[in-house]
């Protein structure tokens, strides 16, 4: 089940990513570009911040799918585990400084 939901989130963050049938643009244009009370829209909204963050949803599945094969290749599991959490880990910094930038564009 771990093992199925990770390779979920791949599919997922894959299908994101490379925009696939235009699912990118459509959860851009439904979802992260609309204002959340009185924040703006961010970082997400614009197309290089939207491929960080399924980047981010990638790195979780890919982290969560090496959680499911851990019980049948220690190795592989725990090696997809740490790829998954690192790259979350850049993912977030990068994603954070976009945000940050975002925000104070908007403040000028």
């Amino acid at each position: 089940m771990v093992l199925a939901i990770g390779v979920l989130l791949c599919v997922a963050g894959i299908i994101l990513l490379f925009n696939v049938a235009g699912a990118g643009n459509a959860v851009i244009r439904s979802v992260t570009s609309r204002s959340l009370g009185d924040l703006a829209p961010g970082y997400a909204a614009s197309p290089g911040g939207f491929k960080v963050y399924a980047v981010l949803v990638l790195a979780i599945g890919v982290a969560v799918a090496g959680l499911g094969i851990a019980d049948r290749s220690a190795g592989l599991g725990v090696g997809l585990l740490l790829v998954g959490v690192a790259v979350f880990a850049a993912g977030s910094v990068i994603a954070i400084g976009g945000e940050v930038r975002t925000y104070r564009a908007l403040n000028r």
